[in-house]
């Protein structure tokens, strides 16, 4: 059993600030990339930002310069820091990852169950 728990949304004015956690849990034997995504309403779900075990990083141009990812690999954790929010930002956010798991030869994708952040203007 694999599972990725999102924490750290929430409401919060525009120009403010919020850090979303994911924690990977399970019989994990080894993470490649992990990422956030978000789904607004009414829209399809779209991608915020990556990171690869190795260090690689993209951003969605409409976040460059305002969110930052990073990741614990020791702890299976993945983290975005979101600041100078915009009501645009609003959303629920996914965290996603390619892991393995033990005795498994392939890696698979797997999602979290979504966190909402709210920006009010």
């Amino acid at each position: 059993q694999v599972q990725l728990v999102e924490s750290g949304g929430g409401l919060v004015q525009a120009g403010g600030s919020l850090r979303l956690s994911c924690a990977a849990s399970g019989i994990i034997a080894s993470i490649n990339a992990m990422g956030w995504y978000r789904q607004a309403p009414g829209k399809q779900r779209e991608l915020v930002a990556t990171i690869t075990s190795s260090g690689s990083i993209n951003y969605a141009d409409s976040v460059k310069g305002r969110f930052t990812i990073s990741r614990d690999s020791a702890k299976k954790m993945a983290y975005l820091q979101m600041n100078s929010l915009k009501p645009e930002d609003t959303a629920v956010y996914y965290c996603n990852a390619d892991l393995r798991r033990w005795f498994a030869d392939d890696y698979m994708n797997y999602w979290g169950q979504g966190t909402q952040v709210t920006v009010s203007s």
